[in-house]
């Protein structure tokens, strides 16, 4: 079979891998905004697939369920029919998250036993199995911080989580860009662009993770004007004392003043990048994805201070999610390009 056969087949195996990462952190942002995520108490990879089927089977999971810390505080008197709602919501996320494991892992071992994988590819890609592994791991290891002594999960576990389906997309997105057709681009990246580029994936990144904290503190909840914060730059209640390095990851209000001061630093970075992207001396290849960029990121801090002062609605939170996602794509795609257009024209 043709190289060129072979890099289609692993460059869509790739594609579809980043979707069901997309449609794992949405499920993922719907399952803490309704604060799903506990229902299930136990860690089942195989026989959890199947849900309660029968009266006994669904008291048994309630009974288990109310005797964690959040049942006795967040969702105090719970009824048999709430808990069935927030059950399902949980359920649905760890089946996606088995089928997005085998996604992963199933393609990969047969491709590489077909000869499909370039030989450079071969030991990144074998991070997506394991990291698919891994990813289950520490979602069982976050839950079961909340089923003890917290009535939640660990703001530190849950940014973990997410910082691994992070890594695990941007070896999709990056080694299928490693697999799109060259072109004939013979102009190379202007010096002003590269670093930077490769500057705004990092930041986005941090950008992202720092949301994770957000999330887990629920400090999305606290401050909701824009651009104040109780009416100061510098909120009230950011520093709580005795903490130290804690508060910044441990405090809501600091959590989501550094979130705000990231997402601005970001926007601005990206909208700057945008901005250079139409000078003449940038290659046209180039320039789709840094305008796409700059579009994107406007289109995410509207939501980003929409879904802020509206307290969180879960269809904004999610789309926030999700938006983050493609301002990431966006934003590596124009890296990559960035750093392919000096290697065609430089091949050795």
């Amino acid at each position: 079979m043709s190289n060129t056969s072979s890099d289609l087949r692993v460059r869509r195996w790739l594609l579809a891998s980043a979707a069901a990462v997309v449609l794992a952190v949405a499920i993922g942002g719907i399952t803490r905004l309704t604060e799903s995520g506990l229902s299930i108490t136990e860690w089942r990879p195989v026989s959890g697939i199947l849900p309660p089927r029968s009266s006994s089977d669904w008291n048994e999971a309630y009974q288990r369920y109310l005797a964690i810390p959040e049942a006795q505080t967040v969702h105090r008197g719970i009824t048999m029919g709430q808990f069935q709602a927030l059950f399902w919501w949980e359920w649905v996320h760890r089946l996606l998250a088995r089928l997005v494991g085998l996604i992963l892992a199933v393609p990969y071992f047969v491709l590489l036993a077909r000869g499909h994988l370039r030989p450079p590819h071969r030991m990144r890609l074998l991070l997506l199995p394991v990291l698919a592994g891994a990813q289950g791991a520490l979602g069982w290891y976050m839950v079961k911080s909340g089923l003890e002594i917290r009535p939640d999960v660990s703001p530190y576990r849950l940014t973990a989580h997410l910082g691994m389906a992070l890594a695990i997309y941007v070896v999709c997105v990056w080694t299928a860009g490693d697999l799109s057709a060259p072109g004939s681009e013979a102009s190379r990246t202007p010096r002003f662009l590269r670093g930077w580029l490769i500057a705004a994936v990092c930041l986005t990144i941090i950008t992202m993770l720092s949301g994770g904290f957000v999330a887990g503190l629920d400090g999305g909840k606290v401050y909701n004007t824009f651009p104040l914060m109780g009416g100061h730059v510098v909120p009230p209640g950011y520093y709580l004392p005795g903490t130290g390095w804690r508060n910044a990851f441990e405090n809501p209000v600091a959590a989501q003043f550094h979130h705000r001061v990231l997402a601005l630093g970001t926007a601005t970075l990206l909208l700057i990048l945008a901005t250079l992207g139409r000078r003449p001396e940038v290659p046209a290849p180039l320039r789709r994805p840094t305008a796409v960029t700059g579009l994107l990121v406007m289109v995410q801090v509207g939501l980003g201070i929409t879904t802020l002062l509206l307290t969180v609605p879960i269809v904004l939170g999610v789309l926030h999610q999700v938006t983050g996602l493609a301002v990431l794509t966006a934003v590596l795609v124009a890296a990559h390009r960035a750093k392919a257009l000096d290697r065609w024209q430089n091949p050795t």
